[in-house]
């Protein structure tokens, strides 16, 4: 096992095994890895910013209510680049694109997008003269036919190079889901590395299977780009399977795992599901246990006081299991809508997902807190090319499991093909206090 690459949570859980940090899950136990652990406040540790320097970030089991609406606070991060007031510089080159004042989410008017049928859609406007290096985008997105669409940010330089950052699918399960912040890693380039210093042109493409799509695009905005690479390894429903076979693979690498259990099966004690027990001794161990909360997709209760209710008996279980992950939440079945996202940030900083199957990442400064990508573990070759990508631009994949049985997950013999694979890359594997730290932090 590669020392360097142990997580800094997995580091202090050792740590307390050998009577360091005293006795788990008391008040003064070492933080975890955003935490401090004594001396200097200010430090960081491979750039993320430790708790003091991190809104919303807690020590232990966070309270029930969340005290700030962190899609709200943190609803324009980075700096303006295209507010979309004048598209006059803009050129729809496939498909058609006008102002819309009716449909808005910043500003007087948003860059309405729609198709001519079956047809893919691209809006571009010229580059030239603006330096994009070490730079990350991202915009905010709704869209009114969200099944089975990609949208993409493609740079072009003076010389033919290009760079696409790709959110490569959104599933929701109702079509109305509002506006959300994307802020896609990059999902292919040219052979060779564009000059993003003598750039030629923007283009906003969005591709789709459907009779029509229609886009609405705003507040284009920049980022800087991380120092490093990460992964987040996220493991659903809280399987038996994980931790038997997938969990001393992680200790074995000193990489820490999200997991997400669906409490009523955890009550129930049903047949290949982690007891509570044996899910503290994950988190004990470095694992980060977040909220999956009833097994049912949310965006199909259309009552908001059902929706309230359900979100506040989620997290309570897990405060009440003193789970310190509870300020995070993985929806289940991926079903999230506007309103369940409306409440959801009443009891959550952060989590989501929306996700692919392939290569579907993000840049760690600009995403939505509640609308967060992953991909979808299935397949070796695309997770190991979403841990190349990640080292490759600085940037985090989020890679989902459930386990090794199911078609949604590759096998015991792929899965630690690719946790030597992310020990041998230029990653750091974190937990969602890491990336809420990234996000959430000065900058």
């Amino acid at each position: 096992m590669s020392q360097q690459r142990a997580t800094r949570r997995r580091f202090l859980a050792l740590a307390s095994a050998t009577g360091i940090a005293g006795t788990a899950g008391c008040t003064e136990r070492l933080k975890s890895v955003t935490g401090q652990s004594g001396g200097d406040p200010s430090n960081e540790t491979d750039g993320i910013p430790d708790e003091s320097s991190t809104p919303g970030l807690t020590d232990g089991v966070p309270p029930l209510e969340t005290e700030f609406d962190s899609r709200e606070r943190f609803r324009q991060p980075g700096d303006s680049f295209e507010d979309f007031a004048d598209l006059e510089p803009w050129t729809v080159t496939q498909g058609s694109g006008q102002a819309d004042t009716d449909v808005v989410f910043d500003g007087e008017q948003s860059f309405r997008l729609r198709s001519n049928g079956s047809e893919n859609i691209i809006a571009e406007r010229s580059l030239a003269g603006e330096d994009l290096r070490e730079t990350d985008l991202s915009f905010a997105v709704r869209t009114s036919t969200p099944d089975s669409i990609t949208i993409n940010l493609r740079i072009v330089d003076q010389f033919g190079s290009d760079k696409i950052y790709s959110l490569r699918q959104i599933r929701y399960r109702k079509p109305d889901v509002g506006w959300f912040r994307a802020s896609p890693g990059v999902f292919q380039q040219s052979a060779y590395e564009p000059a993003l210093d003598h750039l030629d042109r923007l283009e906003i493409q969005v591709l789709h299977s459907m009779p029509e799509a229609e886009v609405w695009i705003d507040d284009l905005r920049t980022h800087e780009t991380a120092d490093q690479g990460y992964v987040m390894l996220s493991w659903d429903d809280g399987m038996l399977d994980y931790y038997e076979t997938a969990a001393p693979m992680h200790d074995e690498y000193g990489f820490s795992a999200v997991q997400a259990p669906v409490p009523r099966w955890v009550e129930r004690g049903e047949d290949g599901v982690m007891s509570i027990s044996e899910l503290r001794e994950r988190q004990d161990a470095g694992d980060q246990i977040v909220v999956h909360g009833t097994h049912n997709p949310i965006a199909e209760l259309d009552d908001e006081s059902a929706i309230e209710t359900r979100l506040e008996q989620d997290k309570r279980w897990y405060i009440q299991n003193e789970f310190e992950g509870a300020n995070y939440i993985v929806y289940p079945h991926n079903s999230f809508d506007k309103t369940s996202l409306e409440h959801t940030t009443d009891y959550h900083y952060c989590g989501g997902f929306n996700q692919a199957g392939n290569v579907n990442t993000t840049s760690v400064y600009g995403f939505d807190p509640l609308v967060l990508p992953r991909t979808i573990g299935h397949d070796l070759e695309i997770s190991k090319r979403c841990v190349d990508l990640a080292a490759q631009h600085n940037q985090c994949t989020i890679l989902n499991f459930h386990e090794f049985s199911a078609k949604n997950t590759m096998s015991k013999a792929d899965y630690e093909a690719l946790l030597e694979h992310i020990d041998s890359a230029d990653v750091e594997v974190i937990t969602f206090d890491d990336l809420w730290a990234l996000r959430a932090g000065d900058r």
